[in-house]
């Protein structure tokens, strides 16, 4: 990344912050949180490179799989998404909670299920495939915070209710739809946006991968941050491969998050 690219790009940012926050769109991917020590999906080493017991992350994250076995997804879930008190946010979930609070934005859109973003001081947070803060009864829709159903997760239990029905987290498996209020939400924001700073997702995953184009074509400079290529490069106005140089650079712009215990 030159400073000169970064500049041309940060000219924009500030000259739209004065249409409001809905002008800048920020969307990221797994690879923000690798630098939190988190792996991601589809880079190298990632967790979809690695099957499970013999399984494939595809079949454990499948519905039809979890119905059929739900011990499978919580026997691979428990050092992925129930130990997440071991992970902080790092700069650049600082930025992006940033950017939000000096009202470049009015939130982030997120693909990611680790929450790290509101442990950055993110207020506006659009989770597009869910997240396990939350969590419900399959037969009776009973509602359990994280803090209730993670200590048995990490027992090596499925969670069950006490009505007899297993529980599932609020994340979106595959075969599972998009939750409709979320999705209607992304869409236009980026319907809105005057800028789209995409940073850390490959872009290969529908129908997220389509917020970008959907402010692309409605106008938008796009912006892709991502240390591997992605299908829209072709289309982007910006490209740069490094995420903590890219966050370094907007710190130096408005500084870090005020949340002065994540900072690292």
């Amino acid at each position: 990344m030159t400073s000169g690219e970064f500049e041309s790009l940060w000219q924009k940012i500030e000259s739209e912050k004065t249409r409001g926050s809905r002008a800048v769109v920020v969307f990221t991917g797994a690879g923000v949180s690798t630098l939190s020590g988190i792996k991601d999906f589809r880079g190298q080493g990632g967790l979809y490179t690695q099957p499970w017991h013999g399984h494939s992350v595809e079949d454990i994250l499948s519905l039809t799989s979890f119905m059929a076995d739900p011990s499978v997804f919580y026997g691979w879930a428990r050092e992925f998404c129930y130990c997440l008190d071991r992970f902080s946010p790092n700069i650049v979930h600082r930025a992006v909670a940033r950017l939000e609070e000096l009202g470049y934005t009015n939130g982030v859109i997120t693909q990611n299920i680790d929450v790290l973003h509101q442990k950055a001081g993110s207020r506006q947070v659009f989770e597009f495939h869910g997240s396990p803060s939350m969590h419900h009864c399959l037969r009776c829709r009973r509602a359990f915070d994280y803090d209730a159903i993670a200590p048995t997760v990490m027992k090596g239990e499925v969670p069950t209710c006490t009505c007899g029905g297993v529980i599932k987290p609020d994340i979106i498996f595959y075969g599972e739809s998009i939750n409709t209020r979320v999705m209607e939400k992304c869409f236009e924001m980026a319907s809105a946006a005057r800028v789209m700073i995409v940073l850390g997702s490959s872009l290969l995953v529908q129908p997220a991968a389509s917020i970008p184009v959907i402010a692309r074509e409605a106008g938008a400079t796009l912006c892709i941050v991502n240390a591997q290529s992605t299908p829209l490069d072709k289309i982007a106005h910006y490209k740069f491969d490094d995420l903590a140089t890219f966050a370094q650079e907007i710190v130096a712009k408005i500084g870090d998050a005020t949340n002065d215990e994540y900072k690292a």
